[in-house]
């Protein structure tokens, strides 16, 4: 291990050990997978400003789409110009081509960690005891292929694999209720063609893959953290649906005092 994250593996070891103490009274054989669930939960709450700062982001880039798709057709033979106006189109509105990254960095070294944590058989100056818990016979630090992909351990896994694809699948649908959300026309909501369309598409099912080389903790990681994210596009895109009804019901009620004020003043000076 690596001594850049010897002390956050031994600080996750301590965490998640107590947590599987605390819990075993009551779940049992899955008291460190739920270990593994609250600490998610707790650090995707700590990071939620971040993630919703990141879905603004994300949703300027939507609602910029067609200019920029204007910009890339007007300059397109002049790559320095087309730089530079799409440089002052991002500063005018406050956002970035990196705007929605920044949750997936500040996620990817607590991944990293819990990868570590269950792949170490001595952490915090002693054993790992955290080795020994299992999910329906599976050690929480084998990973799929190591365990027999087709075997009853394989099974298991295949499992968390399929409920993370679902999950992959709903959040994709959810982004694309959020784009709809913040944009004027269908054509902008839709999902664009050619290798962007395309990468749209898959990027989100690259998840499966790194929790097919990961231990299994550090899958069931990626499948509570990615059903957390769908959650705050949902939040987020149900609260941007509902802005425009706001704003039209705020504009119309600013306007009917008025005309019940204007109304007797002009009776009283005809």
């Amino acid at each position: 291990m690596s001594a850049f994250f010897g002390a956050p593996v031994d600080a996750a070891y301590h965490l998640v050990f107590a947590l599987t103490t605390v819990l075993t009274p009551a779940l049992g054989g899955f008291a460190a997978l739920a270990g593994i669930v609250v600490l998610t939960m707790a650090v995707r709450l700590l990071l939620a400003p971040l993630s919703f700062r990141a879905l603004r982001g994300q949703a300027a880039m939507a609602r910029l789409a067609p200019r920029i798709q204007q910009l890339r057709q007007r300059y397109g033979r002049q790559p320095e110009r087309l730089q530079r106006e799409l440089s002052a189109l991002y500063a005018r509105e406050g956002t970035s081509m990196l705007a929605g990254f920044a949750p997936l960095l500040a996620q990817w070294p607590v991944f990293s960690v819990l990868y570590l944590l269950f792949r170490s058989p001595n952490v915090a100056g002693g054993p790992n005891r955290l080795l020994s818990r299992d999910v329906f016979g599976v050690p929480l630090g084998d990973h799929w292929l190591g365990a027999g992909p087709f075997g009853a351990h394989g099974a298991v896994f295949l499992g968390v694999f399929a409920v993370l694809a679902v999950i992959c699948w709903l959040s994709v649908r959810v982004a694309r209720r959020m784009t709809a959300a913040v944009t004027e026309s269908p054509a902008a909501a839709s999902p664009g063609a050619g290798a962007a369309g395309l990468l749209t598409k898959v990027l989100p099912y690259l998840t499966v893959v790194i929790a097919a080389f990961a231990p299994l903790a550090a899958a069931v990681y990626l499948v509570v953290s990615t059903a957390w994210s769908a959650g705050e596009r949902w939040v987020f895109a149900g609260s941007r649906r509902r802005q425009p009804a706001d704003r039209a019901g705020g504009r119309l009620g600013g306007r009917q005092p008025r005309t019940g004020n204007m109304l007797p003043e002009r009776a009283q000076r005809s």
